[in-house]
């Protein structure tokens, strides 16, 4: 495929992807956009560049790196929300919105572990494919993949990232975005090693379920 080619085709893919996003999250007309994402960039990535390592999934050089980066992002996104967006926000918005049924984990250890197991496969794995392995690679081929096409692609994808949250309303999605600048930062800074941004992703949806769990964000 000629390199123009290939740049309207990930423009084209790009736009699908951005309309099932808002189509599900804000208008509520299509199925579930990681699902689809997910699908579509695991099909577009094997055809397209020859299989999953193209988005990153292969065997990173220094494990010990990739969960260093990893420990990294996830204690900056806590920090930073706790310290820094939550209170700002407060002064323009309400409370960003918990996820349906998140109000049954504190002190519920069978609850609390039904969303452990769905933060770390449908959050972890199936978001950072479907935004940062994916939707990150097909914006970085608009611009050939160099230096500034990544830089611009880690943008883009936050704000969709954000829009992906629009149920917790607008403090909700601007956390959610900073979050996805900090994932796909973290993606980047490994060498494109999705481990890394799945591993971060991960630990800080657990530290969430963990304190909610114990009643620390009551």
């Amino acid at each position: 495929m000629k390199a123009s080619s290939s740049r309207t085709f990930s423009a084209f893919e790009v736009l699908v992807a951005a309309v099932v996003i808002i189509g599900h999250n804000v208008f509520k007309v299509l199925p579930n956009e990681v699902l689809v994402l997910f699908v579509l960039g695991v099909m577009s990535v094997k055809v397209r560049d020859g299989g999953l390592g193209a988005m990153g999934f292969r065997r990173p050089a220094s494990w010990k790196r990739v969960i260093a980066i990893a420990l990294a992002a996830a204690a900056l996104r806590v920090v930073l929300g706790a310290v820094v967006i939550e209170p700002v926000t407060a002064y323009f918005w309400p409370p960003a919105a918990a996820p349906a049924g998140s109000d049954d984990i504190p002190g519920n250890p069978v609850e609390a572990l039904k969303w452990l197991l769905l933060v770390w496969t449908f959050a972890a794995f199936g978001e950072e494919i479907s935004y940062r392995g994916y939707l990150m690679t097909r914006l970085a081929d608009l611009g050939r993949r160099s230096t500034m096409a990544w830089a611009a692609a880690l943008v883009v994808s936050s704000v969709l990232f954000g829009y992906g949250h629009y149920y917790k309303g607008p403090s909700g999605m601007l956390d959610s975005g900073i979050a996805g600048l900090i994932l796909g930062g973290a993606y980047l800074l490994s060498g494109r090693v999705l481990w890394t941004s799945i591993l971060a992703h991960g630990f800080i949806d657990t530290f969430g379920v963990m304190a909610s769990y114990l009643g620390w964000d009551s």
